[in-house]
């Protein structure tokens, strides 16, 4: 397949041998497979995807948009493989991400994504004029070789006068066939290539759905630390108030009683500021302003009961960001310690000059993903917040691998 789909030639004089030819050859298998998904298969999936528009709010359409937009994207897909790899190019696709959504949520999400509706718009532009250029050189090369066998089957004066014509044919063919296929690539580049405009757009869907969830999970954030003062410390410093006022009243008449009054006062304000000192590690960890995240990580690694290689080279980086890293290392080396089965891990970071880059990883049995409520999940949404972005690799019997890139220059 590689082969089949080598980059186009420059267009310009060409030898006229054997390797020419077995070139135009290949790109004429190429564009009659173009040609045969466009009329047949890309027709059929424009048909249907028209008509799940206006039945979308029936249960029919919705269900013909689940069916008809996924396949429409996956022969998209197909078509950005043959442009980018005709052309030599990469042909993003810039599609909106929908994983996790409802079947409901996927098809509202869809509506306003640019690229599906770029899918839709090639599915039409295959079936018509891009047929035209794709299937104009198997044309041109067939046509010559039913003119011969049908005078050899008839014999007579119509099939006499196609055949004087195969020459011209094939010569156009010769001539054509790269500039009809490079003019077909590009065309698919065109409407199905990732553009600027839909590139910022995408990006402005993205930082609204983070800035949302950052919004969400900072008031949850909030609400934990009003329920953690509340239910311990707020407690404690009541009690202990009420002890000291107890043993006022009694210090005149039973000393014994109001100084035990008074050491569990004490003892009750030793565990209020314990509790005030774990309400203050979830929010910053002190590790961190002691000794800034490389040493945060390798004191987070030494109470792991498995042996963790720390591997860490970094600059000074903003405290928000630093604040991040660490959370979402430490959720990944407690995911290792919950469910990998491993018997090591590891924890690299570097900086590029440009972004941070993170990678947790272990020898357990793997299997691991990013499911909606799970702890890989919330640190792929912590990282968001700063425009980062998280990738796991783990598959069955292992090792685990989590990437993670959090854009951060430094000055």
């Amino acid at each position: 397949m590689s082969s089949l789909l080598a980059p186009i030639p420059t267009l310009g004089p060409t030898p006229v041998d054997r390797a020419t030819a077995v070139g135009r050859l290949r790109l004429t298998l190429v564009g009659t497979g173009q040609a045969l998904l466009g009329l047949p298969v890309g027709l059929a999936i424009g048909i249907l995807w028209l008509l799940a528009v206006p039945l979308t709010l029936a249960v029919v359409g919705l269900l013909l948009a689940l069916l008809v937009v996924p396949t429409g994207r996956a022969l998209a897909d197909v078509h950005r493989r043959f442009a980018g790899s005709l052309l030599d190019d990469d042909v993003e696709s810039g599609y909106l991400p929908d994983d996790g959504r409802s079947v409901l949520g996927r098809p509202l999400l869809w509506v306003r994504d640019p690229a599906r509706w770029r899918d839709f718009a090639h599915l039409w532009f295959s079936a018509t004029g891009g047929f035209v250029l794709s299937g104009l050189p198997t044309l041109l090369l067939v046509a010559p070789v039913v003119h011969v066998v049908g005078l050899l089957v008839d014999p007579g004066t119509v099939w006499l006068l196609l055949v004087f014509l195969d020459g011209p044919m094939l010569l156009t063919w010769w001539l054509v066939t790269p500039h009809l296929l490079r003019g077909r690539a590009h065309a698919d580049r065109t409407i199905l290539g990732h553009s600027r405009l839909a590139h910022l757009e995408q990006r402005v869907v993205t930082v609204e759905e983070t800035r949302a969830e950052s919004l969400d999970h900072q008031a949850a954030e909030i609400r934990r630390i009003e329920r953690d003062l509340h239910d311990g410390a707020q407690a404690r410093i009541a009690a202990v108030g009420m002890n000291v006022g107890l043993a006022e009243k009694l210090i005149g008449q039973d000393p014994d009683a109001a100084a035990a009054l008074l050491r569990e006062a004490r003892e009750t304000t030793l565990s209020a500021l314990e509790d005030l000192r774990s309400v203050v590690r979830g929010i910053h960890p002190p590790a961190l302003a002691d000794r800034g995240l490389v040493g945060a990580v390798e004191a987070l690694a030494l109470p792991i009961p498995i042996p963790v290689t720390v591997s860490m080279s970094l600059p000074a980086v903003p405290p928000p960001v630093e604040s991040a890293a660490y959370f979402a290392v430490a959720e990944c080396l407690a995911n290792v310690v919950k469910h990998a089965d491993a018997t090591r891990a590891w924890v690299t970071a570097r900086h590029d000059g440009e972004r941070l880059l993170l990678a947790v990883g272990d020898d357990g049995r793997g299997g691991a993903a990013a499911v909606d409520g799970g702890g890989l999940a919330g640190v792929a949404r912590r990282l968001a917040a700063f425009d980062g972005t998280m990738a796991v690799a783990s598959p069955d019997g292992g090792p685990t691998v989590v990437r993670m890139e959090v854009p951060c220059p430094t000055a």
